[in-house]
């Protein structure tokens, strides 16, 4: 009979995020836990995680951007993924949340995806209203009427 072993997973409540504009790095670096300088080294490697920066070069987190420090800390503290795992994971969009956020999630997916239908439809059609206007217009050769009748073959046709 064979064992498994089980990995005990410590579940650890999400932090709440003030409701504010926007998050300097020493707010978002209590909220998440880390050091500045790690989501300053985040930013380098995940693409997703950009924030504003000030006239005067400070950044500037909104709250999305300090939601996603906090799910990259999830998949690389918790969850045990490398930083080339996370980032495939974020680019993946796979997100092991629980069920509420789940559901969310797919519905939004779902709308997400009629409208990229729509849309990708909608730029098939202009694509070819664009071709058709850029086509030269094929003009119909017109037959042209002889203006004058042949002779008949007993009359010459220069008189002396």
């Amino acid at each position: 009979m064979a064992t498994q072993l089980s990995r005990k997973r410590v579940v650890v409540d999400a932090p709440t995020i003030p409701d504010r504009l926007y998050f300097k790095i020493g707010d978002v670096a209590r909220i998440c836990e880390v050091e500045t300088y790690v989501l300053r080294f985040w930013e380098t490697q995940f693409p997703q995680l950009k924030p504003n920066k000030s006239g005067t070069g400070q950044r500037l987190y909104r709250r999305r951007d300090v939601e996603m420090a906090l799910e990259i800390k999830r998949l690389v503290h918790q969850e045990g993924y490398t930083l080339v795992g996370a980032r495939q994971a974020l680019d993946q969009g796979h997100r092991q949340h629980g069920a509420e956020a789940l559901a969310a999630g797919s519905e939004t997916a779902r709308k997400r995806e009629a409208a990229a239908d729509v849309i990708g439809r909608a730029r098939a059609e202009l694509r070819e209203i664009a071709g058709l206007l850029a086509s030269p217009v094929a003009r119909i050769p017109r037959r042209r009427e002889r203006i004058t009748t042949l002779p008949a073959a007993t009359e010459l046709l220069f008189p002396s």
